[in-house]
């Protein structure tokens, strides 16, 4: 019993010293970066893609933001799979309001079976360009830019071994669902884990026209669910590297509740599964993160039956510590990401750290280690995925089924308009 004791408050605590130790190389990382942005002259010819089913809460401020960008030779390419959409409407009141004359509307001209909706817009989309675009930009409705964003996002492309670029989400820890702060709670080591391992987010994303063509990247996405988990092993092959840009963490303010929050979260662990380039080093950090954490809180548990007192105190002060020790990991990542924020002139996104947060933060932890878990224990064994109303059976990572189109409705809009898709 007493070398169980000293093993498992041994694993937990070291366990916490690595995370801190990932944590502060992301933070040195954000801290250190500092980009001389290209001029005028020196940037290349963009296409922004944004591919839109649904509403999302905060489209029309997307759309003003992708509008008035500061970047002197870019298009914004809008590309619907229907004009039925209920964001075909939004998008023209945006074009009417800003009055931009760089942005084209397109629908999909075939519905692709063989891969998601979103990979089949972005086939055509890229595919209709022509040979003056020298990078191509992809970006999600839940993204809010700020001015400089596309300049921040092709300026690393001028390096040659740099083949794509790349920012990342991040949660606001406000709002009056549960499942608003597990999401959030869970971003945080995610954020950590995609700057680790060069993963890149398809919601801020730029590349090379050029390595586009020699990694094929087209007909992956002919017969792929995920467009940006395949990224990093295709441009692995040609020597390229992924360029993570600290000022592209852009805040997210949409809200989920617990159930929708599972669902989207059991579809990123399935696209992980298939297409991760270190889906292990995802498991053994899932299994660390729950199992450790777990047994001891088993072990106080028994402890305490058995009237053990005295090792159910120490093992609860060993908990305790590492549960406080990661919530502190918590508030550096978000004072840090807060100045980010702050330089990108967002300010009113920011969240107010009050003792009520801060007291949801703490107890939100250990719940979301365990729903964390699930999520990834029940993706084993998923072979279909729901998303914006339609179903894909997913037979393997290049083997994906559209079981049946239809076009998104206003009536398939959540009720509560801050709700996540």
């Amino acid at each position: 019993m007493q070398d169980l004791m000293i093993f498992l408050s041994k694993s937990l605590l070291s366990w916490l010293g690595l995370q801190a130790c990932f944590t502060l190389v992301f933070l040195w990382y954000l801290k250190r970066h500092d980009e001389t942005l290209l001029t005028d002259d020196l940037l290349p010819k963009t296409a922004v893609i944004l591919c839109l089913r649904g509403a999302d809460p905060f489209l029309p401020h997307c759309l003003r933001s992708l509008m008035n960008q500061n970047f002197p030779n870019y298009d914004l390419k809008l590309i619907f799979d229907s004009q039925e959409d209920p964001a075909w409407r939004i998008t023209t009141e945006a074009i009417a309001e800003t009055g931009a004359t760089n942005v084209q509307l397109s629908t999909l001209k075939s519905i692709r079976h063989n891969c998601s909706l979103k990979c089949s817009a972005l086939v055509q989309a890229i595919s209709d360009l022509d040979n003056s675009y020298t990078v191509v930009a992809l970006v999600d409705a839940d993204t809010i830019t700020h001015p400089n964003w596309l300049r921040e996002l092709v300026t690393p492309l001028s390096d040659p071994k740099v083949g794509a670029t790349t920012g990342n989400r991040w949660y606001s820890p406000t709002g009056k669902y549960w499942g608003s702060l597990v999401r959030y709670a869970g971003n945080v080591s995610t954020i950590v884990q995609m700057f680790l391992f060069g993963v890149p987010w398809g919601g801020t994303l730029a590349i090379k026209t050029e390595v586009l063509h020699q990694t094929e990247l087209l007909n992956k996405w002919g017969e792929a669910f995920s467009d940006d988990l395949p990224i990093p092993n295709l441009l692995k092959k040609q020597r390229l590297k992924i360029k993570f840009v600290p000022s592209l963490i852009m805040v997210n303010r949409e809200e989920c509740d617990l159930a929708s929050f599972f669902g989207s979260l059991q579809r990123f662990m399935t696209c992980a599964r298939l297409y991760h380039p270190r889906w292990l080093a995802l498991v053994s950090e899932a299994i660390s993160s729950i199992l450790f954490p777990t047994l001891v809180m088993g072990l106080i548990l028994e402890s305490l039956l058995a009237g053990d007192f005295y090792p159910a105190g120490l093992l609860f002060t060993c908990y305790f510590t590492y549960t406080v020790g990661l919530l502190l990991l918590m508030l550096a990542m978000e004072l840090s990401i807060q100045q980010v924020i702050r330089n990108q002139g967002q300010v009113s996104t920011l969240a107010q750290l009050t003792p009520s947060l801060i007291g949801k933060m703490l107890i939100i932890i250990p719940f979301t280690q365990w729903f964390y878990g699930i999520a990834m224990i029940s993706s084993l064994w998923e072979s279909t995925i729901k998303w914006r109303g339609l179903s894909y059976h997913i037979l393997s990572r290049w083997n994906v089924r559209l079981v049946a189109y239809r076009p998104y409705q206003w009536l398939d809009q959540p009720i509560d308009p801050k709700i996540s898709l």
